[in-house]
């Protein structure tokens, strides 16, 4: 079905598009035993505290306002994020602001966490509940005065309903955000949110989502505050905005790339990061995930849990359920019974 629609879709606006089909979603047309695949008991796996049917998750920018999520998960996902949400609404940056490079299997994005605000999502996911894994990815607002104070206020809107948060100091697109990677500043930013944990008596898992840009010699110093800081997992990347350099298409707009371009540099990333954390902390891998064989790559580099945005944009609503079929495939052709023993094995 979705080989018919993409020539469509794809005639459209990227933006035009995905609002389109987040309102497809909303109606929820699909039956969830559409999406169900033999022998997925070989992909459970516990993380979190929680229970995962499978490790292939929607990433975060897909669903920012949490409209859909719940449809999202009958597609087959182990597990759905939403955001990035921000205290405040914002429209986020001017139009056009999503591209796609076709050639290369990718996407270029410059949103600047345009969603409806905390308070708006968080009735809207409390009226609508949750029929599986739901993480919540927090942000600040790009015109704040303080941009911890508003990844407080987040945390504090969103403890009591989701299954983890994901603290977002890696968008390319919202200036300062990544001055997070700086070991001083992120000590500073963990303190005061485990100091809103503790007041308000949650063991919520945080999780901190990294840049694929960052160098070598700020890994070591991230890792320590993160072991430090009762971090649960690290999500390894985000978009780059850099690594441009064998682009196919002729795009040169400025944002976050994200999709084929990004798989090998944040497999690298994934391996770098399992090798020093030394099992400390789990990872969720991201960044160019868009069949079983790249998703594999990632978890025997080090991952735990996937996630995919652009894969699934271009592979459509089967992406997950496909995704899982060839990693069964895989891991029966490797002799493994379980996607736990695949982790970190050619790490």
């Amino acid at each position: 079905m979705f080989s018919i629609l993409k020539p469509f879709l794809f005639s459209l606006d990227p933006e035009t598009a995905h609002d389109l089909a987040i309102k497809t979603l909303k109606i929820n047309p699909f039956p969830s035993k559409m999406f169900e695949v033999e022998d997925e008991q070989m992909l459970k796996i516990k993380l979190l505290g929680k229970n995962f049917p499978n490790p292939v998750g929607l990433a975060a920018g897909f669903d920012k306002s949490a409209e859909a999520y719940n449809s999202l998960l009958k597609l087959g996902f182990g597990f759905v994020e939403v955001g990035t949400v921000t205290p405040l609404k914002q429209f986020g940056n001017p139009k056009p602001r999503i591209f796609r490079l076709e050639g290369d299997g990718a996407l270029i994005n410059r949103l600047g966490f345009n969603n409806d605000g905390m308070e708006i999502i968080k009735n809207r996911i409390k009226s609508d509940g949750k029929k599986g894994i739901l993480g919540i990815n927090i942000g600040p607002n790009k015109d704040t005065k303080d941009q911890k104070n508003d990844f407080c206020l987040g945390l504090k809107n969103f403890f009591d309903i989701a299954d983890y948060i994901t603290i977002n100091i890696s968008s390319p697109n919202t200036e300062g955000l990544r001055d997070f990677h700086d070991q001083e500043k992120l000590k500073d930013l963990l303190l005061a949110l485990n100091k809103i944990k503790k007041e308000n008596k949650t063991h919520i898992p945080l999780l901190l989502k990294v840049s694929p840009d960052i160098q070598d010699n700020h890994i070591s110093g991230i890792i320590d505050v993160a072991t430090k800081s009762d971090i649960s997992a690290i999500i390894i990347t985000n978009t780059t905005d850099g690594n441009r350099d064998n682009l196919k298409s002729e795009i040169k707009e400025q944002g976050g790339l994200s999709g084929e371009p990004l798989q090998q540099i944040s497999t690298n990333m994934i391996k770098k990061f399992y090798k020093k954390l030394n099992g400390k902390i789990p990872i969720i891998g991201v960044g160019g995930v868009n069949s079983g064989k790249s998703a594999y790559e990632k978890i025997v580099a080090g991952a735990s849990l996937l996630q995919l945005y652009t894969g699934f944009v271009y592979r459509g609503p089967s992406a997950a359920k496909d995704i899982k079929k060839e990693l069964i495939q895989i891991l029966k052709a490797e002799g493994l019974n379980n996607i736990k023993e695949a982790i970190g094995k050619g790490a």
